[in-house]
């Protein structure tokens, strides 16, 4: 009986972990087998096996799978609970900035917040002057000095029209 109870218990371990890989699928799988063992447990119990151990694992299993069911239902019951790291990033192609260095042609530009490392498509571009970013290439922007009026950039999202 004690080498069903590991396998189960270990099993349930098992969901815990992979849950943090895997997401809360894995949680809401760790959580039912959890719960199979803890019913093992309590029929160990009740037919004769009192050992203090028994007891240990019990509730140290019912406390985890407890945690663990609710971490899984709570992840998939909520849509907008996925982390932000999840979702893609916004175009920034378009968006408006201002060089926080000397760009001459590369320096550092600070967009919607964030400071990102550009390099200026039409010269060089003086601190605290307005940029345009054109393109993103990674982590690095490709940006136009708004003040230049030789060729202004127009960045456009796909479908709109002028």
């Amino acid at each position: 009986m004690w080498v069903v109870a590991g396998i189960l218990l270990g099993l349930a371990a098992l969901g815990a972990i992979a849950g943090f890989h895997a997401g809360p699928h894995a949680h809401l799988a760790g959580a039912v087998v959890g719960v199979v063992a803890a019913v093992w447990l309590v029929v160990m119990a009740a037919l004769g096996d009192s050992r203090p151990l028994l007891y240990v694992l019990l509730g140290a299993d019912v406390s985890i799978t407890a945690l663990m069911g609710f971490a899984g239902w709570r992840v998939l019951s909520t849509p907008g609970s996925i982390a932000e790291h999840d979702r893609p990033p916004a175009r920034i192609e378009g968006h408006l900035g201002r060089a926080v260095g000397r760009l001459d042609p590369e320096g550092v530009v600070r967009v919607d917040g964030e400071e990102w490392s550009a390099r200026s498509l039409n010269g060089p571009v003086e601190p605290g002057a307005r940029v345009q970013v054109i393109n993103a290439n990674g982590v690095r922007l490709e940006v136009w000095r708004e003040d230049d009026e030789s060729l202004p950039p127009v960045v456009r999202e796909k479908g709109t029209s002028s």
